[in-house]
């Protein structure tokens, strides 16, 4: 086997792309982890290889298969977030098609995409749904474990199982996403940030979620009692089991000077009023009480802060709803709004048409909006190409 398909080897200083893979001796679903997408971020690595070595002698009891990979190598030796750019930000239409030119005339990260792509693919092809993508993350602040993750039904079916608070529309500030490139394939695909990227914790709190999710995969087969232990060993966070949406993202644009003030953590109410940062030496205060979210502690990155708000339950039960009745579909005989793809999982929409309609219809409809040009934004649906028939017998659905 090339190189890319080996394992860790853990009597060298050899690192592979593969930290394991275990696969049972009876079908059930795939499941796909990622550590290590950004160099500086080691804990889900870590983590990932100390359950691939306590599940070295169980393949008679486990269901399908278990892949644990690592994201980006050549960062991850360096301890650095990444190289050139960020493996994280780079999954887009355009940088795909980039895939098929030589080697040589690749960026140290579009490389690393390069192997990735191909794992990722030879997975689907060679492996049997339902497939599970997660990747593991840390945080630059310091935090309590969340999700974070595209607003797909399929995802908050999922996800609403863990006793977590859950991060929805990062896909609308944050492009060229991993996973919003596996989500649009119509798979469960989300991420955990378990911690601080230095703390112990945050490697206790992966293999903690790692296990609960293996369990309730129906991979490892656990008596609900011991599948609620699990559970319950996640169920430490102060801030409220349920779903948040973002709604502000402070970018950090060309060459600005930024600097996050310290003493401020993840999920943390400021008053109205309060200095948070500095931005090329002036204060960014807040004009009124807002939740931080992510707020930036290290020297690579181009998100600040992001300010987060919960999502009343009744709008989670309506969008539900509309989505399952595909409401979105009187959108498209507007004025000024089209179609952008045949699967008709994308809106093109003039920005003169759009400023008559809040931000909250399109989300309660599926859509996410990105800019598109001076004059247009295309919205995304990740609900026409959901492969939710997969799960439907999946011990969690």
């Amino acid at each position: 086997m090339p190189p890319l398909f080996k394992t860790t080897n853990e009597t060298s200083k050899e690192v592979y792309r593969i930290i394991g893979h275990l696969k049972g001796n009876s079908p059930g679903p795939t499941l796909i982890f990622f550590g290590g997408i950004h160099g500086n971020e080691p804990a889900g690595i870590k983590a990932l290889q100390n359950v691939f070595s306590a599940l070295d002698h169980a393949s008679d009891s486990l269901q399908g298969e278990f892949f644990g990979i690592i994201g980006n190598l050549s960062a991850l030796a360096k301890g650095v977030r990444f190289i050139n750019e960020d493996l994280n930000r780079i999954w887009l239409p355009h940088s795909m098609g980039s895939l098929s030119s030589p080697k040589a005339e690749r960026s140290i990260e579009r490389e690393e995409m390069h192997q990735l792509n191909e794992l990722i693919r030879e997975i689907l092809e060679t492996s049997s749904p339902p497939f599970y993508f997660i990747d593991l993350h840390t945080t630059s602040g310091e935090t309590e474990p969340f999700i974070v993750m595209n607003d797909s039904l399929l995802n908050r079916r999922f996800t609403q199982n863990y006793p977590l608070p859950c991060i929805l529309g990062i896909e609308e500030y944050l492009t060229g996403a991993l996973l919003s490139y596996i989500n649009e394939l119509g798979y469960v695909a989300f991420g955990f940030e378990s911690g601080q990227h230095d703390e112990k914790d945050a490697i206790t709190n992966a293999e903690y979620f790692i296990w609960y999710t293996l369990g309730l995969t129906g991979f490892y087969p656990m008596e609900k009692k011991r599948l609620n232990a699990h559970k319950e060993k996640l169920n430490t966070s102060h801030t409220p089991k349920r779903f948040f949406e973002i709604y502000h993202q402070h970018l950090i644009i060309g060459d600005e000077e930024f600097k996050m003030l310290p003493g401020f953590v993840n999920f943390q109410t400021v008053p109205k009023g309060m200095e948070i940062s500095i931005s090329n030496g002036s204060y960014i205060v807040t004009t009124k009480k807002r939740q931080l979210f992510m707020p930036l502690y290290q020297d690579k990155g181009y998100e600040g802060f992001y300010f987060i708000r919960s999502v009343p339950y009744f709008f989670l039960w309506l969008s539900k709803y509309l989505r399952k009745l595909r409401a979105d579909g009187f959108l498209a005989i507007l004025p000024g709004i089209n179609w952008a793809t045949s699967k008709k999982d994308a809106l093109y929409v003039n920005k003169k048409v759009a400023r008559f309609f809040a931000k909250s219809i399109f989300h309660l409809l599926g859509y996410r909006t990105r800019e598109m040009d001076d004059a247009h934004f295309v919205l995304k649906n990740r609900e026409r190409n959901s492969k939710a028939p997969d799960y439907k017998k999946a011990p969690w659905y």
